[in-house]
This record gives structure tokens, sequence and C-alpha cells, in this order.
């Protein structure tokens, strides 16, 4: 009742508007498939780094290239993007009038659906780098790792500074939208979907029953004649068999990838440590100091990396071995894993050691 009470003061609305909470719920869904999804991947790459080691270092093009296929597909075949599909929703061209417009099944047109890519597929993959940019750039500041370059470090120093007032700007402007869109002020919950030229409506009687019949409309066709004809069609075949794959694997663990969301969050973290509280595990037996192993020094106080003594000593928390914090950070910076395990690492995981003399 809630979904139909949230426009009644509002009468300027289309009538097949949605309300703000199917948006808001369409909207969450791809976010928090992602983290399940990274979630899942590092614990694979955590137990056999040889074999999963690849797609965690790499994930993040992975999951865009994957995400491109699967909203191409949708947007082509139901004019909406995956999730907005999953709530029964459509994307409308702007300035179509209820009398033309296009059943779902139709797709957008070419320039209307390259714009929802990329404000699909393409701005998340960059707003996720940019983060991992700012996240990077602040540990060097704080480690005081800085480039020999004066300008370049006065430049990163005011962009460090300067992107907390842009994200909030950015955000900011999302929200100024949505108020507006509740009041009944704007057709568009996102200025994204106003960029791309597009809004979001409810799916009628007769595009449902379009989105039924279409699968049987395409087995009816004639294959095609020429070899390129065949080409072409078998391609494009294969792409829309990998996207309908991942659409069916995504609807039927949708819930489930919710549920790792939440269970993973920071309210639920303290829970969590009360269920899955060790004892902390010893260190790999077969890579103690008695071995032969050329990574490991005989010196206990000797770097692994650079075979000298150590200076600022900084222990790995994914492995417990202990290196120079300059040689360290660069390995892991670059190679994103512990240079003697191979476990994979972030920068997060290097911990300085402090000893009485210090």
């Amino acid at each position: 009742m809630a979904e139909y009470g949230a426009h009644i003061t509002t009468a300027s609305v289309a009538d097949d508007q949605p309300s703000i909470f199917e948006v808001v719920a369409q909207d969450s869904l791809m976010t928090a498939v992602r983290p399940a999804l990274q979630h899942v991947v590092k614990v694979l790459a955590e137990s056999n780094p040889a074999h999963w080691g690849f797609f965690w270092r790499w994930f993040d093009e992975i999951f865009t290239l994957l995400d491109l296929l699967l909203q191409q597909h949708y947007l082509s075949k139901t004019s909406a993007s995956f999730s907005e599909n999953f709530y029964g929703l459509k994307r409308i061209v702007m300035g179509d009038s209820h009398k033309v417009q296009t059943l779902a099944s139709a797709g957008l047109p070419r320039k209307h659906l390259w714009k929802s890519i990329m404000f699909l597929v393409l701005l998340p993959y960059l707003k996720v780098k940019l983060e991992k940019l700012v996240s990077s750039l602040r540990e060097e500041d704080e480690y005081s790792i800085h480039p020999p370059s004066s300008h370049w470090k006065r430049f990163y120093r005011a962009f460090l500074a300067a992107y907390p007032f842009v994200n909030m700007a950015w955000e900011g402007w999302f929200l100024v939208q949505q108020l507006q869109y509740i009041l009944g002020k704007a057709q568009h919950h996102s200025p994204l979907l106003r960029l791309a030229g597009v809004r979001l409506g409810r799916l009628t009687v007769q595009d449902i029953q379009a989105l039924e019949q279409r699968p049987r409309a395409s087995v009816m066709q004639q294959p095609a004649r020429s070899i390129s004809e065949k080409i072409k069609s078998a391609l494009k075949k294969g792409l829309g068999g990998v996207a309908l794959s991942l659409s069916t694997g995504l609807s039927v663990g949708v819930f489930f990838l919710q549920f790792l969301d939440w269970w993973y969050s920071s309210e639920n973290q303290e829970t969590i440590k009360s269920l899955t509280a060790l004892p902390t595990p010893p260190p790999p037996i077969h890579l103690d100091y008695n071995s032969d192993s050329p990574l490991l020094p005989k010196m206990k106080t000797v770097c692994p990396l650079c075979r000298k003594t150590r200076v600022n000593d900084t222990v790995l928390a994914t492995s417990g071995y202990v290196f120079c914090y300059r040689c360290v950070f660069n390995y892991v910076r670059s190679h994103q894993a512990c240079p003697i395990t191979g476990y994979p690492t972030e920068v997060q995981h290097l911990i300085k050691l402090y000893s009485p003399e210090n």
C-alpha cells in the first residue's frame, strides 16, 4: 500500500511512473551484487591463489565486462537494465508520447542504448578505480612515501583535499534529484537517467505479453544463408547465451547475494566475530626458518626482499612475515600478493611493528 501512497499528492506524475521505493530498490540490487561477488572471489583466491588469484587481481575488469554483456542484453531485449527488469520496470525515451510508445521488447534505440550502457557500466567502473586511487594516495601520504617531483606532490595533495568535497557534491546532486522525484517535480530519480535521455516506467500488459512471445518468434526465424551472416548469427547467439546465463544465475542467486551483503556488512561485524572467533593459526610449516627456501634469509632480522637488515619493520597480516616497509609496500602495490606465500594481499594489510626501544 505504501508504494501507491507515495504519489497520492502528485497529480502531475504519469500513471506508469514507479514509486520511490521501486526505483531505490532496483538501484540497490546491483550495488549489493558487486561486493558479494567480490567477497566470493576473494575467498576463492585465498584458498587457491594459483588458480583464482588472476580473478582477484582483475576482478574490476572482469566484472565490468560481464556487466557490459548483461546490461547490453537486457537493454536491447527488454528496454531495461537487469535490475530494472527484475522489478518490472522499463526505460522510456524522453519525448515519446503515450500514443506512440514502443513496446519494451523492441529494445532501446542505439543512441540511448549506448548512453545507458555508459552510465550503467563505464561510470561505476571509473568511480571504483578513482576510489582505489584516492585510497592508495592517502596511504602513501600517511607513510610519507612521496614522489621525487614536488609539483606532483602538491598536485595529489590538492587532489586528496578536494576529493571529499567533489564526492559530497556528487552525492548531493543525486539526493536533490530524488527529493524532486518524491515531490513530483521531476520525472527522473537519478540525474544519470536524464543525461541518457530516458525515464523509468512500469511494464504494461502489452509489454509483458510481447516479452513472453519474443522467444517463440526468434525460434521461428529462418537461419542465415551466407557465411558472414552465419558467423554474425553464431557470435550474436553466443553473446546472447552468455548474457542469458548471467541473468539466469543472478536472478536465482540475487537473494543469496543480498544475504551475503548483509552478513558481511559493517553493522553485522560484531555478530560475525562472536560466531567465528578462532585462535590465531600457526605460520606455514613448509616455509619455516629451518627450511632451505631461497626466499627466506637465515637471519630473522634480515628483510626477505632486499636481503638487508630490516628498516621500519612491517608485518603482512595475511601471512605473518616481516619486511622493510618500503620493500613490502612497493611489492604489494605491484603484485597484490605476499612475496613469500603468494597469498592475495592489499596495502591495508601492512601493519607497522613497534619495539620497546622505539
